[in-house]
Order: structure tokens, then sequence, then C-alpha cells
């Protein structure tokens, strides 16, 4: 591992500490300005600041080279690249958005005890799982979309994302908290003790990766066809002519 690939990992595990306190910090901002009493106003104050915290850490991963909070990112990106580094990947830069993700949790709960205790799938672990997998697959398949379709537009970007991001998130938030990220997840659940728990191990790491997966493969398997016929279209053309 070379310079790169240190700053890397270092900015992963500083970006997943990050990310768990922007999250909780907005949601103890919104309860103590709005108060449960206005849950509508809460909501999209909520949503607002969400959607402002998500352009902070785009423009985080762009300064850092490719940085990134969640192993999901690492992880499609790797896999769509197809130029190799998968055990860089799965043995350093995603333990370090684990570690990065505990530390951030730890030290939410020494300063603000009534933090809570993050998310967890509240109904049947078979429903968590199908559920978190499906958000992560629509997310997967945007944030891969917008790459092959080369939108240059930071704003236009980063704002497509961040919104689809955000409905997924308000769709599944009740049944398994919407986090779609395997290092928040596990940072929350070290923090509660059930961090090796088949229920953890299944909605938060097994489902999402696999969703995540099948995501590269769709893609892959929708531009292909797309190129295929482009290239049929003006083979054909070119012939007539």
């Amino acid at each position: 591992m070379g310079r790169a690939g240190a700053r890397l990992v270092v900015s992963d595990l500083v970006l997943a500490f990050l990310w768990v306190w922007a999250g909780s910090l907005v949601k103890l901002f919104v309860y103590r300005t709005v108060g449960p009493g206005t849950p509508h106003e809460a909501e999209l104050l909520k949503i607002a600041l969400s959607v402002v915290y998500m352009f902070f850490f785009a423009w985080l991963e762009k300064l850092t080279g490719g940085g990134s909070y969640n192993p999901l990112t690492v992880l499609i990106y790797t896999v769509a690249g197809g130029n190799g580094g998968y055990l860089f990947a799965a043995l350093c830069r995603i333990p370090a958005q684990m570690l990065g993700a505990v530390s951030g949790v730890w030290l939410l709960k020494e300063v603000f005890p009534q933090i809570g205790h993050g998310p967890r799938v509240n109904g049947h672990i078979h429903h968590g799982a199908l559920v978190e997998g499906l958000a992560t697959f629509a997310v997967v398949m945007v944030s891969l979309t917008l790459k092959h379709k080369e939108v240059n537009s930071f704003f236009m970007k980063t704002w497509i994302s961040s919104i689809s991001k955000m409905t997924l998130h308000i769709l599944s938030s009740d049944l398994t908290g919407g986090i779609m990220n395997p290092a928040s997840a596990f940072g929350w659940a070290f923090g509660r003790g059930d961090h090796i728990t088949l229920e953890h191990v299944l909605v938060y790491w097994v489902a999402p990766i696999q969703a995540a997966l099948f995501g590269v493969w769709a893609v892959r398997r929708f531009t292909k066809s797309k190129t295929t016929m482009a290239q049929n279209a003006d083979e054909t053309k070119t012939k007539s002519d």
C-alpha cells in the first residue's frame, strides 16, 4: 500500500467518523429546534439539512480523491471498475470505515448520552433484509447510471443522488432505519453489543452487499445492451449507405 492508498484509508476512516456525527447532530438540532410536537416541520427541516450535508460529504469525497464513508460505495466502484483492488478494499478500506463509525458512535454517546441507540430492525428479519436490499439496489442503480451518463455537473449529480437517497431513506426508515451503510450500522450495533447477531449481519451486511453486486450487474447489462444496439444501428446505416 503506497502513499495514495494510505491517504484513502485515512480518508475513509475520517469520513465514516464524520458521517455518523453529521446524521446524529442533525437529528439533535431538529429535535431541539422544532420539537416533537410538529412532526411534519421537523421532517422537512431534517430532509433539508440532510441534503446540505450530503453535498458537503460529496465535496469531501472529491477533495480526498475518492475517500468514502460507505463500504458499498467502495465495493461497487471496485467491482464496476474491473481493475482489481478487491483485497485492498476488503482488508484496508472497509475496516477503516468500520473503525471510523465505531469511534464516532462511541464519542457521540460520551458527549451526548441522550443520542439514542441507532437504527435497528422493527419487524421480521427477512422483511428487513428485503427492504434494505431493495433500497441499496435502487441507490446503486442511480449512482452508476449517473456515472455512465457522464453527468459532469457536480451540483446536478449530487442533487439527484441526494434526493434519491433521502427518498429511499424515508420509505425504509420505519423498518430498518433506511441506513444503506454497513459501516454506520456496524458502529451503532457495536455500541449496543449486538454486532454479531444474525439480524445485523443479514439485514445490514449480506442483503445490501448482494443488492449492490446485483445493481452493478444490472447496469452493466443495460449499458452493454444499449451499446450493442447502437453499434448494430450504425452498421445497418453504413451498409445502407
